[in-house]
């Protein structure tokens, strides 16, 4: 005799037991809870930046700004080739990089790296990470211009 065999060929079990079908998003994309963290921490960028290059423009055109998720630490001298670099006791919350050539030999623009996780570790509200995103780049923009952050805020 040989083995039994059920008459039902088997199926792989699915996450879908009940027969409802896929389930969709939670969210619509459309709104704005759906956005990822680092999508919801661009954007506080944008808007922490806004008062500045608004007030600064012409003396920012050459100056970039970019986020990065954690800083490189093994790379990170704490002053080195003319960098200013933003500390909250040991950690890293951006780094101003001077204008240079690339490897290529390009020019390339002044850059100021904003390090995303460590300035959302210390902010526990999105108003007061926009708040902490705008005083770090006033500190790093006065570096880069060379005067005092209290000229670059204004009135």
């Amino acid at each position: 005799m040989g083995s039994i065999r059920s008459a039902r060929p088997q199926r792989r079990r699915r996450r879908d037991r009940r027969g409802r079908g896929l389930r969709g998003p939670l969210i619509p994309a459309s709104l704005p809870a759906a956005a990822s963290r680092s999508e919801r921490f661009d954007a506080a960028v944008v808007a922490a930046l806004e008062p500045v290059e608004s007030r600064w423009h012409a003396e920012l055109t050459n100056l970039d700004v970019a986020v990065d998720d954690v800083p490189d630490v093994r790379k990170a001298p704490q002053e080195a080739g003319g960098e200013s670099i933003l500390h909250d006791g040991a950690v890293p919350l951006s780094r101003l990089v001077p204008a240079g050539v690339d490897n290529a030999g390009l020019p390339t623009h002044a850059r100021i790296l904003l390090y995303r996780h460590p300035l959302e570790a210390r902010a526990p509200e999105q108003d007061i990470l926009v708040e902490l995103i705008h005083q770090v780049l006033v500190e790093q923009v006065a570096a880069y211009l060379g005067l005092d952050p209290e000229i670059i805020e204004g009135d």
